[in-house]
């Protein structure tokens, strides 16, 4: 913030309710008059209002809005260059528009044409002749009003009427560019990225943008990563979306810093190393036990890992003391680390029950915390951008995307990852499926098949039609296809011996999860025969047996 006086600007002394002296900030229209800017943020007790002494007073901000008196020392009219054709009129109204000149909404008093719908912010009727912010660019901005337009050479996007030029670099920019900030982390790279006027490479003809996947002109404005070899590039608008995904990073000697303390391993201790320096036992931090590394099963069960809750089937560590296994890679996924979701640190734990938030499947095991969002492990491993073998092109995470899945058919409620050169998209359910798995119906291992299938139009398992554009499971050797809901059943990941929360059932007792029961018992709620997927009392008073399903 810079002090300026009475001499600054008469208008803008209006504006910010006629205080001789006022606080000012360099990269915006925020103005505080010196006084509020001193303000104490509490006070004890005011004689106007005994009765609440006790509880004090809280400064808090309330929404912008002008002094009538200040405001009636405003030209009713003005000659703008802007809109040279007419006068403009102050409005005195609270009314919403759209400010022709920010291209912000607005509320509140403004100038405007009547005959042209044209309108613009008061505080826009004399912007700022001088933007300097030498942590931003090195050089000050100088103001140019435009009639027509101009492509803004910070951020390749169109800018009308107030323009800001540095003389010495040759860049014309909005007013909004002249204080992007030079360095950024975003969340879905991991290093940090670069504001640059224009890219130079040799080697590179068309580069698209990492968010978009639309074409970034590398003559103008981006962010790019700053690592040899690293060809990260994105749109500046893109980036700088959502508040959330991005920090601004002040000097460079950060970026290092921020990447190593983002990262916190899941294995306490190396014990035994092999001659090719790889870790043969572990003391994880999820398990009092040592873990072994093994690359396959001794008996021909279908182990499930511990952390991911999918079928173990290639290196994986596993406890002599206690039927405990991780794969390999779930092993050594970092404890705490930066996930491409969200800024700041996403956090491994554990619950015996979750509902993740991003595939809506119930699954038991490890997950990370997101500020406030619960991710399974399968989500987690998801990268932002990513091949999928049920689609030739690369598909990208959109949020806002609400259309239907191609994998299932249902609306995606979440987002979804979707393809930027055809109406192709997967959302988080789809995506992380199991591969392949094993159902009783089939000797085989049923795998995850993408093609149209016509001839096989039925599921072997429910015996009703199933569209064959959608997804299923077959084997190719028995010629069998089944739904995906009909093979995994209602709790593929939720482990056996898990306690469901009271909102799943009404019994008074808690009931725990079984995938399989021994001796068919009848259900409780609709008398049938339980053999796979029950919730059990294990009181032992009570022998109360229940299908999932008829729990709901």
């Amino acid at each position: 913030m810079e002090i300026k006086n009475e001499s600054h600007n008469k208008l803008v002394q209006q504006i910010t309710h006629c205080f001789p002296l006022y606080f000012i900030c360099i990269h915006c229209n925020y103005h505080l008059h010196k006084q509020c800017a001193e303000a104490p943020l509490s006070l004890p007790n005011h004689p106007l209002h005994p009765q609440h002494s006790d509880v004090g007073f809280f400064l808090r901000e309330r929404p912008r809005s002008f002094d009538w008196k200040c405001l009636d020392e405003l030209p009713t009219k003005i000659d703008h260059l802007t809109h040279r054709l007419h006068p403009l009129i102050l409005n005195r109204g609270d009314s919403d528009g759209l400010c022709n000149l920010c291209q912000k909404q607005h509320s509140g008093p403004f100038y405007g044409c009547s005959l042209c719908q044209f309108k613009i912010n008061v505080e826009c009727a004399w912007p700022r002749s001088i933007v300097e912010d030498k942590s931003r660019h090195q050089h000050p901005f100088s103001m140019l009003w435009r009639q027509g337009s101009f492509i803004c050479d910070a951020c390749d996007t169109e800018g009308n009427y107030i323009s800001y030029i540095c003389l010495k670099c040759c860049i014309i920019v909005h007013k909004k560019c002249t204080s992007l900030p030079r360095i950024i982390k975003f969340s879905r790279h991991d290093h940090c990225i670069f504001h640059k006027y224009f890219l130079q490479t040799q080697y590179l003809t068309r580069q698209d943008c990492m968010i978009c996947f639309n074409e970034v002109k590398l003559d103008r404005g981006n962010y790019s990563c700053g690592k040899p070899g690293c060809n990260y590039v994105v749109h500046v608008n893109c980036v700088l979306e959502d508040d959330e995904l991005y920090k601004v990073i002040e000097e460079e000697k950060q970026c290092e810093e921020l990447y190593e303390k983002s990262m916190q391993s899941s294995i306490i201790r190396f014990i035994e190393m092999n001659e090719a320096r790889k870790a043969t036992t572990i003391q994880h931090f999820s398990h009092q036990h040592c873990l072994v590394l093994a690359d396959k099963m001794e008996e021909e069960i279908d182990r499930k890992c511990d952390e991911c809750m999918l079928s173990i089937s290639t290196l994986f560590y596993y406890c002599l003391e206690c039927p405990f296994f991780l794969h390999k890679t779930c092993a050594e996924l970092p404890r705490i680390k930066q996930h491409w979701f969200r800024q700041g640190n996403a956090i491994l734990l554990f619950k015996g029950f979750l509902e993740c938030n991003f595939c809506d499947q119930r699954c038991s095991g490890f997950f990370y915390y997101i500020g406030g969002w619960e991710m399974c492990l399968r989500c987690a491993k998801v990268a932002d951008i990513m091949k999928c073998e049920g689609h030739q092109h690369f598909l990208f995470i959109d949020f806002k995307y609400r259309e239907k899945c191609n994998g299932c058919g249902k609306r995606c409620s979440n987002g979804a990852f979707r393809c930027g050169k055809c109406r192709f998209a997967l959302d988080f359910g789809c995506l992380t499926l199991p591969h392949s798995t094993l159902h009783k119906i089939d000797e085989h291992k049923l795998k995850l098949t993408y093609d149209d299938d016509k001839e096989q139009i039925y599921c072997d398992i429910c015996e009703r039609q199933r569209d064959p554009s959608l997804w299923y499971y077959s084997c190719s050797i028995c010629d069998t296809s089944a739904h995906p809901e009909c093979v995994l059943r209602q709790f593929p990941f939720v482990n056996d011996g898990v306690t469901f929360p009271s909102y799943y059932h009404n019994h008074h007792h808690d009931l725990k999860f079984f995938r399989k029961v021994e001796g068919y018992l009848e259900c409780f709620h609709c008398g049938k025969l339980c053999q796979e997927e029950i919730l059990k009392c294990e009181e032992s008073t009570c022998d109360n047996i229940i299908h999932c399903e008829c729990s709901d």
